[in-house]
Parts: C-alpha cells; sequence; structure tokens
C-alpha cells in the first residue's frame, strides 16, 4: 500500500510540474547563431578601410553637436522638449563684437582658433519659437475655492509643450568636447537659462577653422543578417562608450559588440531576428561597451556604414 502511495505521489508531483491550470506557459529563450565572428569580419573590413581627413590629427573636428550642456540641467518634460527643440527667449542685449582668438586645450596640446560673437553663437543656438499654449494661461490660476462638479468639463488630454527657454545672462567660457584629438577644453559661449540648473554652451570656435569628420568607407557588400547597425552615440567617457542600436521591433533583446584596433574602434550589435509577421519599425536600443582602453583619439565607426559617430545625447 505505502508503495502505491508512493507512486501515485510520484505521479501527481510530475503532472503539477508539467502543467498548473490557468498558468501562462514557460517560454524558452530563443537561440541563435554565434554572430560575432561575422561581426569580426566586418568590422575588419571597416576598421581597414578607414582614412583620417584633414586637421584629424593636428586640427579642430569636434565629434558631438556645438550645444553642450555644462552639467545635470534638471529638466522637466517641458524645458527637455524646449532644449530638444531649440526654443530660446533672450531678456538681455546679446553681444555682437567679435572677441580676440581663443585657445582649444586637447590632451596632446593647444590650438589658437578665433572665435565668433555671442550674437552669432545664439542665432544658431535659437531655433524658432515654441508653438501656442493650446490656451492655457500665461499664469497657472489661482487655486479655486469650490471643487468641480460631476457636469463640469474635465480636460483629458495633456498639454503640449509650449515653453520657450529664457536667457538672462551670456559670457565667454568654455566646454568639455570630443574631438578626433580625444577630450578638449574648448572656447564656448555659456548662456544662462532661468529655466535650468546649468548654463547651455554653444561652441564659439570659427566655423571656417572647425574640422568634419570624413564620411568613411562604405563597405561593399550588405550587413550580414543577425547584425544591426550602431545609430549614434550617447555618452563616452575613459573607456566606456554608450550608443544606441537600431533592431526591428519583434526583433530579440540586442548584443552589443566592438571591435577594438590602436586607431579606430569598431561598434555594432547582433540580435535574434523574429521569424514572424511583424511592423517595419526601427526600434533604439541603448547598449554600453567597456574597452581594453580609453577611447582617446580614436574614431568610433559604425560596422554597418563605416561612418564616424557623434555624441547625441539622448
Amino acid at each position: 500500500m505505502r508503495r502505491v502511495l508512493a507512486l501515485l505521489g510520484i505521479s501527481l508531483l510530475t503532472l503539477s510540474a508539467c502543467a498548473t491550470p490557468g498558468a501562462a506557459p514557460v517560454r524558452t529563450p530563443p537561440t541563435g547563431p554565434d554572430q560575432r565572428p561575422a561581426f569580426t569580419e566586418r568590422a575588419e573590413e571597416v576598421a581597414a578601410g578607414w582614412r583620417p581627413g584633414p586637421g584629424w590629427r593636428d586640427g579642430y573636428v569636434p565629434l558631438q553637436d556645438a550645444t553642450v550642456l555644462t552639467g545635470d540641467p534638471g529638466f522637466t518634460d517641458e524645458t527637455k522638449v524646449a532644449f530638444g527643440a531649440g526654443w530660446y527667449r533672450d531678456q538681455i542685449p546679446i553681444p555682437a563684437a567679435v572677441p580676440k582668438d581663443g585657445t582649444i586645450r586637447f590632451p596632446d596640446g593647444t590650438l589658437r582658433v578665433p572665435l565668433v560673437s555671442a550674437a552669432d553663437a545664439y542665432a544658431q543656438l535659437r531655433q524658432g519659437d515654441p508653438p501656442p499654449c493650446d490656451g492655457r494661461p500665461a499664469a497657472p490660476d489661482p487655486a479655486p475655492t469650490e471643487r468641480p462638479g460631476p457636469n463640469d468639463p474635465v480636460s483629458t488630454s495633456a498639454p503640449t509643450p509650449c515653453v520657450p527657454l529664457t536667457v538672462t545672462e551670456v559670457r565667454l567660457g568654455s566646454a568639455p568636447v570630443w574631438t578626433s584629438r580625444g577630450r578638449a577644453d574648448v572656447p564656448a559661449w555659456l548662456f544662462t537659462v532661468d529655466e535650468l540648473a546649468v548654463p547651455v554652451a554653444r561652441i564659439a570656435v570659427a566655423p571656417r577653422v572647425t574640422g568634419r569628420a570624413p564620411g568613411g568607407a562604405v563597405p561593399t557588400r550588405p550587413l550580414p543578417a543577425g547584425l544591426v547597425s550602431a545609430q549614434q552615440l550617447r555618452a563616452v567617457e575613459g573607456n566606456r562608450i554608450d550608443y544606441v542600436l537600431g533592431v526591428g521591433a519583434c526583433d530579440g533583446p540586442p548584443t552589443p559588440l566592438v571591435l577594438e584596433r590602436p586607431d579606430v574602434v569598431v561598434i555594432g550589435g547582433a540580435v535574434i531576428a523574429s521569424t514572424g509577421v511583424c511592423t517595419a519599425q526601427l526600434v533604439l536600443k541603448p547598449v554600453s561597451v567597456t574597452l581594453d582602453a580609453p577611447l582617446g583619439g580614436r574614431a568610433v565607426l559604425d560596422a554597418a556604414s563605416g561612418a564616424p559617430l557623434i555624441v547625441q545625447p539622448g
């Protein structure tokens, strides 16, 4: 009798382990081939085709946007939209006088460069005005004395961002910029903004001496299946690179991949592609890689296009 009960108990345990009424089925994560060999072959081709342009080693070639935040701005939803869109209003006269030449300080030396006026820098910083405020008052209404009744109208839509950033002061200073010669201290106009905790810097170096990153050698073959491209860099700090991969909406979680060489770093990623029906949508996924050594003045190239990437904080 004990043997029968014992066998019955084993059977019940087996059944409960296999299926529980109402429970979701256990899904095994998708697996696929190791894409690292295909990535390495592709990245070696990209690295071999890299040819630095004029000024890469001895000039000023910025590898990030000319508008720089000098610290944590303390964004709200509305001020973040305003900063990204370039919505500014000035409450002071913006000087139009061109200052004397300034100095860029690189890890490997310095460079004297001509500068632009604060007015020219502000003209590049300001990209337009926000849309109308959807009927919102300029200042919040006083606290209501009565609660709304059941038949009173209630707003169900979020207000459209429509607040510009207010410039109250400007001075000539400097800002850290990632360049083809590593992190540099670059002359910049620093605009004090009422709504932000830190100034907004606009690089003051004259465009005529500002170099551009070359386009890179475009690989002759399409990107191998399962590999995805790096869209942009989010941050470069020492030997860490934060960047964004472009993946399909139904692809599995991306794996960041990197090839490190003495003169360049090639980045990309791998995914397990969906085999079912899916929307043709590019989804941006943030990832990070850690290099064996600090990036320094090495270019960061996209494994798909072969082009150098620039820092675009998200």
